[in-house]
């Protein structure tokens, strides 16, 4: 049995940015948070689609075969964060892999929202490996419609 080293370059070059950005993060924050820690963590990015309409922020991000418990979703001071682990199974021992090209472990993504937001009213739901994150904006930043008398 051979071992397969899968080359990819797109997540070798998103490891040398997180080593510059932690490298310029040590020299500029002088203490850490867990924020950076999960950031640090994190081996792959998911993708994710960002919609602004006239009442919300919509999120779509593709998390096929995970499940909602492997979710953490968190909204603190105008930021929003996603996180979770999707686990490599190996049902069977024998298995012998000859190409693996879907990524696994921690994911980490975070977004800066406006600050006019209702955080009372976001809420999430997971359907065929796509989660959805509504954030409705906040009565005073919709727009409205002005008539002219």
């Amino acid at each position: 049995m051979t071992n397969l080293t899968r080359f990819s370059p797109a997540r070798d070059l998103r490891l040398l940015q997180r080593e510059f950005d932690r490298l310029f993060d040590s020299f500029l924050s002088p203490a850490r948070s867990e924020d950076t820690d999960a950031r640090e963590a994190a081996l792959w990015t998911p993708r994710v689609d960002l919609v602004e309409t006239d009442d919300a922020y919509l999120i779509h991000m593709d998390l096929p075969g995970m499940s909602k418990e492997d979710l953490n979703i968190n909204f603190h001071d105008g930021t929003l964060t996603v996180s979770g682990e999707r686990k490599f199974e190996t049902q069977e021992k024998d298995r012998n892999y000859v190409r693996v090209e879907r990524q696994f472990g921690h994911f980490y993504r975070s977004f800066t929202l406006p600050k006019a937001v209702d955080e009372g009213k976001i809420g999430a739901t997971y359907k065929d490996g796509v989660l959805e994150i509504r954030v409705p904006k906040a009565e005073e930043v919709k727009p409205r419609r002005i008539e002219v008398k």
